[in-house]
């Protein structure tokens, strides 16, 4: 089912649209189709006064949903660590870091945990009568790990790709062969949909990032050093209310843009040269994931039908995606338009991933993955082609799935745009 607003018609392919200066009324640039989002402040689990994350009742609704998983995967309960998940169902966020800091939540829907000393405070005012295994830099974790362990009655099934070796081994070797599983598949479902709440989190994160970036067209120049464009996008995200990024801004100019993940550096951009950027705000803990390629000064005849089969790419993807539609089909339908073109041994990656409190998350737009999509998820549509030692371009989009249909959340223009 098609995305909200009309996918780029056929007469925008190629066009180098410049930027101009747009005026709100009050001296500040705006795109046509930008628009700014007002939310209320919400109360933090931890009484911050952060906005964004729900209040305590709802992250007790949300324990009482993964306790279900839990039971539903026969385990005994879920091991958490700092992280996503770890902030999805408390409203406090920790750091994985030397000391070990463990949430234990069980099929029932108690709390337990392993925390440092140092923390006893803050954990002790948002969970006063959970069960916590405290220990002391002088005394060490293992007699914590010990007591936690001897409460439970059975499989414990962890975050298989965020907990570290030492917390696992920390687990194991006090529970029978084969307690600690992988859990990934079942918490997988934990997050998938969005709440009301999260959805006005990540439009708010989706309003500053274009935001930031249509400021950005209008002050860079050819010359700008990767690194200097990188600097000036993150003030401006700040500037505009951003609580952090989603990521470090990937910002490559040139050659560098054939590879997606590159370091940004002191390379300047030159008139005819691609500036790939990939980037996002995080409000409210959840993330916005924007990517857009410019051209200095012009868009060069070698660069126009590359730059168009992508733009067609991400229409086409944006167009078909909707719910009960297989991520599967989504890729396919996608990647179609690249892999018919005179391009594609310029493919080099999937069409899309989930997004919310994590950058990439579950569901997978690629192969293989038939989950059907569902009204609350959040996935982007970013199709790309990279030429080693020559250019790279991808548009990148992120997607909220309805009863209806989809609604793009990122509204900026994606026809070819010059700038300096």
């Amino acid at each position: 089912m098609p995305a909200s607003g009309s996918p780029d018609r056929g007469g925008d392919l190629g066009r180098c649209r410049c930027w101009r200066r747009r005026d709100d009324g009050a001296g500040r640039a705006r795109n046509p189709g930008h628009s700014q989002v007002t939310l209320p402040r919400i109360r933090r689990q931890d009484g911050s006064g952060g906005r964004g994350v729900l209040d305590l009742t709802d992250f007790s609704r949300r324990r009482a949903r993964a306790a279900l998983l839990a039971r539903e995967a026969g385990f005994s309960a879920f091991a958490f660590v700092p992280g996503p998940n770890f902030l999805y169902l408390t409203g406090l966020e920790f750091h994985l870091m030397e000391r070990p800091t463990v949430l234990l939540l069980t099929t029932e829907g108690r709390v337990r945990a392993i925390m440092p000393e140092l923390e006893r405070s803050r954990w002790r005012n948002a969970f006063p009568e959970a069960r916590t295994f405290f220990w002391r830099d002088c005394e060490g974790y293992a007699d914590a790990f010990r007591k936690l362990s001897a409460t439970l009655a059975g499989p414990v099934g962890v975050e298989g790709m965020r907990m570290r070796m030492f917390e696992f081994e920390a687990l194991r070797s006090h529970l029978p062969h084969g307690a600690v599983v992988d859990a990934e598949p079942a918490l997988a479902k934990l997050r998938i949909c969005k709440e009301s709440e999260e959805v006005v989190a990540l439009r708010r994160a989706v309003s500053i990032s274009e935001a930031a970036l249509d400021e950005q067209l209008e002050t860079a120049r050819a010359g700008d050093s990767e690194v200097e464009i990188v600097a000036r996008l993150k003030q401006a995200m700040l500037a505009r209310g951003a609580e952090g990024f989603a990521f470090d801004p990937i910002v490559l100019s040139g050659p560098k843009s054939a590879d997606p993940h590159g370091t940004p550096g002191n390379r300047t951009v030159a008139p005819g040269e691609p500036l790939l950027v990939d980037f996002g705000a995080s409000w409210g803990g959840m993330n916005a994931d924007i990517t857009r390629t410019f051209f200095c000064k012009h868009v060069p005849e070698s660069s126009r039908a590359i730059y168009d089969t992508v733009l067609a790419a991400n229409a086409r993807g944006r167009e078909v995606v909707g719910p009960g539609i297989a991520c599967d089909s989504v890729d396919r339908e996608t990647t179609a338009v690249l892999s018919e073109s005179p391009f594609a041994e310029m493919i080099r990656h999937k069409t899309g991933h989930g997004l919310g409190l994590d950058v990439h998350e579950a569901p997978h737009v690629m192969v293989g993955n038939e989950m059907p999509l569902a009204a609350g998820m959040v996935v982007t549509i970013e199709p790309g082609l990279y030429r080693s030692g020559d250019l790279g371009v991808r548009i990148e989009d992120n997607v909220l799935i309805t009863e209806e249909g989809a609604e793009c959340l990122t509204r900026f223009p994606r026809e070819a745009q010059c700038f300096g």
